[in-house]
């Protein structure tokens, strides 16, 4: 139980300090050598971009991150900025003002609700002009951001929206080369804190003295934005929770970018195995990393089952792992 309200409940020596330093050193060393071979096994395989550049794994909705001042991308301070179809600012709040602006949408076929922007509406299971659904995944928080606020994290960001074309990106599994940014940018953040003597200092927590209410925080997890909202009674404890996480800003635009790799990929004449079973799993698993975990159970084997209807709703083909 490290951290407690006011801060931290034990701090670190100027040993551990140095130590964290050498690691994070390690840790840049490492995203670099991650973004070289990305480089090497993926970009340079015109298979795999063909791929990566398909519409098969496409969707076009807004996009939402956590940013800076200057429109960088931040993982714990900032406004949560979101952008249009175009790249264009249309929402941008602080924490405690996102029930001004998000809304969730409730279907009675799951328990995980359906996030929306309530300046446009749910207006459904749609992307395009118009549309109120949004993402929330690494390629987002770059999409939503003028930048990266560490140097080498900048360059790979400036490399990827010129070798797909510009911003926003709407291909799906380029959420994969956005998390090898931020594993670079997140590197070299945890180095330059390190480096300021001030981590070691023994001023780790403010004891809190009021009482509070009610409380928003918002931060970025790594499959996205994660909100919690708490309100309390004056002994602290709760009396109404909301959690607006990672897969559940996502949950549509998830469930949209399934139904349309199958649409794709299920073509008259074209024979339905294995390779198709991949190629509708890779739509969902590029969402989160649990999900890449998650798509298998724990002897090894993925209990995905896909069913192929006709116009009159009849299975006309079943396959299964």
């Amino acid at each position: 139980m490290w951290t407690v309200p006011g801060g931290v409940s034990k701090g670190i020596t100027e040993e551990q300090r140095l130590q964290i330093v050498e690691q994070a050193k390690s840790c840049v060393e490492f995203a670099k050598f991650s973004l070289k071979l990305f480089d090497d096994v993926v970009l340079k395989n015109k298979a795999y971009l063909d791929i990566i550049l398909s519409d098969v794994y496409e969707l076009d909705t807004c996009h939402i991150g956590t940013v800076d001042a200057k429109n960088r991308v931040n993982f714990y301070h900032g406004d949560h900025r979101v952008v249009d179809q175009q790249g264009k600012e249309v929402l941008r709040y602080k924490d405690h003002e996102y029930v001004q602006h998000i809304a969730e949408h409730v279907e009675s076929f799951t328990y995980l609700k359906f996030p929306y922007l309530k300046k446009f509406g749910w207006n459904g299971f749609k992307d395009g002009p118009g549309s109120g659904l949004y993402q929330a995944t690494p390629l987002s928080r770059l999409n939503a951001a003028d930048g990266m606020a560490t140097p080498l994290a900048e360059v790979e960001f400036e490399k990827m929206f010129k070798t797909l074309g510009g911003k926003p990106v709407k291909k799906l599994l380029a959420n994969h080369w956005a998390r090898l940014i931020e594993l670079l940018y997140s590197a070299e953040r945890l180095l330059e804190l390190a480096q300021d003597p001030e981590v070691a200092s023994p001023n780790f927590r403010t004891v809190p003295t009021a009482t509070p209410d009610e409380g928003v925080g918002i931060v970025e997890a790594p499959r996205g934005i994660l909100t919690h909202h708490y309100k309390t009674d004056a002994n602290g404890l709760i009396t109404r929770a909301n959690l607006i996480v990672g897969t559940t800003n996502n949950h549509a635009p998830i469930s949209m970018a399934i139904k349309r790799a199958a649409q794709k990929v299920i073509v008259p004449g074209k024979a339905i195995g294995q390779g198709l079973l991949n190629m509708v799993e890779m739509a969902f698993r590029l969402y989160d990393p649990c999900f890449s975990c998650a798509t298998h159970t724990l002897p090894g084997e993925m209990p995905l089952v896909v069913e192929v209807y006709d116009a009159e709703r009849k299975i006309v083909h079943r396959v299964a792992r």
